[in-house]
């Protein structure tokens, strides 16, 4: 017979310790003859990516030791930090010093690029016996220097420029008989997801060609067929789908559908597709939730990857595939998937200290806003042996996922089930400007950053308490970086919510615009205006600019190395809610950056969190005493 305890109350499995070990993120994954690679983080050694392999005969064995870590800070969220040779050398971009180096298995490693503190390195692509490079340079000009280069991997030469002249440059790629270079360029104010270019440079003779994109046009991913065809992902119709495009003719579309196969360019290692033996193409398809389908001459099959959200097609040769991504449990996997045969295999990950029956199952919602409809997952509370008393309504958390132009699918993570175990409500929301619903739907928060994603969160957490789904009275939101933003803005503007949790979130956006990094130096253009002349918008939508407007209790968390957004903008924020009386806690976590990685900041920052909704809703999560406020 089930027990009966308040919402807020339940006991529960999900330690801040397990969550904070649960299910590490796998960062990149490769075929290497017969073995299987893959990037890991480990949140036990600060957060560090490990590189391990799986060879031939199942044994699993760590490629990158300890303490180096494969972590690039190109464009600050790096990304493609690490690849190897088909013989199984490994190359990689040290954390420490952004310098490219390679390592045999067992051996020692041996610096491929020069020293020098002003060069960062990202976007590694090992192709038809060539190592590719993002490179960007820092010097006197706030816009660093990006080029493409090539590295030799005998350390024989000097680094070569392969291609320059845009602000910005992913995705290189080498057609299969080494003239022709294909790759992602754009330039401020546009991000990646607005307006890119594909552009190919036949290396022999310095021409170089666009092939796609413009305004209005965001292709990625250039993929060699053959010599002189090209598969990449392009929105032309609003939705990134596949175009096959030979050097001297037209586009054709490949199986368009309503969803999306791209996304927001964040990190330069993301791929969304590959190309495999027999014509066939394997792709993650987005409406929502993610779905990895087989392209083939004779039509289009879903593949039974378990991997419907963060999905990956990581690499693809002949007939294998390596797919990453969360399953509907919430666990991070690699799956390696086998065209011919249909065979599916867990290579790593996919596991958790707990059962499936602390999971909770994610309910897509819709629900319409005053800008239009707006998607949501909603995870009620889940106790296999604990119910509520009879009438009550849980409190619970709506969640804000940062870019803004981010994604967030139907997986639970540990950290949703640390909350739903213990009888808290979770409510994940892609307010407009999400990806994965279409350009209409992202372009909902051109020039309405404040605004639109403010009343969509509102609006989505309004109709789960009308439905009768949560108490109205214990609605909190919480949200990092720019789901720190929109926390900011919802509680000072909105009466919806009760409480409010911000990581690193943005408080004066006029600030943002002067401290921030160059890969986001004008994302605010597009997602509240130019400056000088939209400066008074700036200062009307910025939270901080209305101190009197913070009304409750809050509790701020912040990374000490933080370059995306500082220290000095959450110090802003303690004061102005001391100065106001409004309770509220301020914790800066020493070497954390933009995003918690240390798995010591990740177990604090839980108990924070939870003590914080104790003292707020008035509930004792048993082990986690109500957190103390100022």
């Amino acid at each position: 017979m089930a027990d009966t305890l308040p919402y807020g109350s339940w006991p529960s499995p999900l330690t801040p310790e397990s969550v904070a070990q649960a299910s590490p993120r796998v960062d990149g994954a490769r075929l290497v003859g017969d073995e299987v690679w893959w990037g890991e983080s480990v949140p036990c050694e600060a957060g560090r990516v490990a590189v391990k392999r799986r060879r031939a005969d199942g044994v699993v064995e760590t490629v990158l030791p300890a303490p180096a870590n494969a972590r690039s800070a190109v464009h600050e969220y790096g990304g493609g930090a690490w690849t190897a040779s088909d013989d199984g050398e490994l190359y990689y971009v040290e954390k420490v010093d952004q310098r490219v180096y390679a390592l045999r298995p067992g051996g020692e490693a041996r610096a491929l690029t020069p020293p020098d503190e002003a060069v960062r390195h990202g976007g590694l692509r090992f192709e038809h016996g060539v190592l590719l490079a993002v490179r960007e340079t820092h010097g006197t000009t706030r816009v660093p220097e990006r080029a493409i280069v090539c590295i030799p991997t005998d350390g024989s030469d000097e680094v070569e420029v392969l291609a320059d002249g845009s602000d910005f440059l992913a995705q290189p790629a080498l057609s299969p008989d080494g003239r022709r270079l294909a790759w992602i360029a754009w330039d401020h104010p546009d991000m990646p997801w607005d307006a890119t270019v594909l552009r190919v440079a036949d290396l022999t003779t310095g021409e170089v060609r666009d092939i796609a994109g413009g305004a209005n046009r965001a292709p990625l991913q250039p993929v060699w067929l053959a010599d002189d065809e090209l598969l990449y992902a392009d929105d032309p119709d609003g939705r990134w789908n596949l175009f096959r495009r030979p050097l001297d003719g037209d586009a054709q579309p490949v199986a368009p559908a309503d969803a999306d196969t791209g996304g927001g360019l964040w990190v330069l290692g993301t791929r969304w597709f590959g190309a495999a033996a027999g014509g066939r193409v394997v792709a993650v398809r987005t409406d929502g939730a993610d779905e990895i389908v087989e392209i083939a001459p004779s039509g289009v099959r879903p593949l039974d990857v378990p991997a419907i959200a963060g999905a990956a097609v990581d690499d693809a040769r002949g007939a294998q595939v390596l797919v990453s991504g969360a399953d509907a449990g919430g666990r991070s996997g690699l799956w390696l998937v086998d065209l011919d045969s249909g065979a599916v295999e867990l290579v790593t990950g996919g596991s958790a200290s707990w059962g499936d029956e602390w999971m909770p199952s994610a309910r897509a919602l819709e629900t319409e806003g005053p800008h239009g409809p707006v998607h949501a997952f909603a995870y009620a509370p889940t106790h296999p042996e604990v119910t509520a008393p009879p009438g009550e309504r849980p409190p619970y958390v709506v969640l804000v996922h940062g870019g803004p132009t981010s994604h967030v699918g139907p997986a639970p993570s540990a950290k949703t089930a640390y909350f739903t175990s213990r009888g808290i409500g979770v409510l994940d929301v892609n307010y407009g400007g999400s990806t994965g619903y279409g350009r209409a739907y992202r372009d909902r928060l051109k020039g309405q950053w404040g605004v639109v994603d403010v009343d969509d969160v509102a609006a989505a957490a309004s109709a789960l308490a009308e439905a009768g789904l949560a108490d109205p009275d214990r609605i909190a939101i919480a949200g990092g970086s720019a789901g720190g933003w929109t926390v900011l803005a919802a509680v000072t503007n909105t009466d919806v919510f009760s409480a409010g949790i911000s990581r690193y979130g943005v408080g004066d956006a006029r600030a943002l615009a002067e401290d921030t990094h160059d890969f986001e130096a004008r994302y605010l253009d597009g997602l509240i205006g130019p400056l000088p002349e939209a400066e008074s918008v700036y200062v009307e939508r910025s939270p901080l600019s209305h101190p009197e407007r913070f009304r409750v209790p809050l509790l701020i968390l912040q990374g000490a190395e933080d370059r995306v957004v500082p220290p000095s903008q959450a110090e802003a924020i303690r004061d102005a809610l001391a100065a106001h009386g409004v309770p509220h806690a301020y914790v800066l976590y020493e070497g954390e950056g933009h995003g918690f990685r240390r798995a010591e900041t990740v177990v604090d920052s839980l108990r924070r969190e939870l003590g914080f909704l104790g003292a707020v809703f008035g509930f004792e999560s048993p082990g986690i005493p109500a957190l103390q406020m100022e």
